[in-house]
């Protein structure tokens, strides 16, 4: 090879052609081929241009050998690098499989309540999401919607969502009330879950034959209550501990009726604590989004809330984003 490539290097010297150079270049896959390191390909360059131009002075000399030991570094530098980005790229391959897992997992179906009209969005900041939506329904007059938030991101999270999921699951069937929803969830997460991982959980229960709607919250964002005949907003609070913190903890219900044209807005903190570079976005704010928008469908209300949001983050969220709306027709 260090043969070869004094010749390579005699004729670019003398001709400095096209033709040199793609032999230089075609040489250089070689090298790469037989994973020759940068500080000897300086190594054979010297040696080549010292039969070449043999009447070089020695400052000359001591200048390759100074770059050399600059390559020795820079080797060992650029295969730790390229390690690295090797690891990344797997990690992402697993994190994007692990996200299609998720999907299909928390995979949820609309209820079709006669004069209930539902909207939901959910959008994860990162490749998994903390946020889950879901969806319980008896198909005739009665419909339940879960929002939860784990504090946490990634795998974990995923993990633990697929606890409450579960917990969920179980409850399809179930007549029970919001409050004992969250009391059985409550005991699945802390006995399932790290007891570093908590989740907040939003629970409510729309009643059509009564037009009722009940609800419980484990230390979740309050849900917004939108009234028609007033035009105002008034927050749906109700006392309970997070999930997962304490097994004996016990959920406060809470009920409004819900008249013609209201709508009640349940969200997780991705939506009331949204980040421009100037501040969160005010409270005020967010209720004028979903305000503006009152007269259109409950999912075209969703998607305007988030667009409008993500657009003043400049479409990076700064946290996973859940928004449903649940409007009486």
């Amino acid at each position: 090879m260090e043969r070869e490539y004094k010749e390579i290097l005699r004729q670019y010297i003398e001709n400095q052609s096209e033709q040199n150079l793609y032999l230089g270049e075609t040489f250089s896959r070689g090298l790469i081929e037989k994973d020759i390191s940068p500080e000897e390909v300086i190594s054979i360059h010297k040696s080549a241009l010292k039969d070449v131009l043999p009447g070089l002075p020695s400052k000359v000399w001591h200048s390759f050998d100074f770059l050399i030991e600059m390559m020795i570094r820079y080797g060992l530098a650029l295969k730790e690098h390229q390690s690295l980005v090797k690891k990344q790229e797997e990690m992402q391959v697993e994190m994007e499989l692990a996200s299609n897992v998720q999907e299909t997992l928390l995979k949820t179906k609309i209820p079709d309540i006669e004069g209930l009209d539902i909207g939901y969005v959910t959008v994860p900041s990162r490749t998994m999401s903390g946020d889950y939506i879901y969806f319980v329904s008896n198909e005739t007059d009665e419909a339940g919607v879960a929002v939860a938030d784990v504090m946490g991101k990634g795998i974990p999270a995923a993990l633990c969502m697929s606890m409450v999921k579960f917990g969920m699951d179980s409850l399809q069937q179930s007549d029970e009330g919001p409050s004992e929803v969250l009391s059985v969830i409550n005991r699945i997460v802390e006995k399932s879950v790290n007891d570093s991982m908590f989740v907040t959980m939003f629970y409510g229960k729309y009643d059509a034959q009564r037009s009722l709607f009940s609800y419980a919250s484990a230390g979740h964002e309050p849900a917004l209550l939108y009234r028609a005949a007033e035009d105002t907003f008034h927050e749906l609070d109700a006392k309970g501990l997070l999930l997962g913190v304490s097994e004996d903890a016990r959920y406060e219900e809470g009920a409004v009726t819900i008249d013609d044209g209201d709508f009640i807005a349940i969200m997780t903190d991705g939506v009331t604590e949204a980040r421009t570079p100037e501040g969160f976005v005010e409270k005020e704010t967010i209720l004028e989004l979903i305000g503006s928008v009152k007269e259109k469908t409950a999912q075209e209300m969703a998607e305007h809330v988030f667009s409008e949001l993500d657009r003043m983050q400049g479409f990076r969220l700064q946290d996973d984003f859940s928004l449903v709306i649940l409007k009486k027709k």
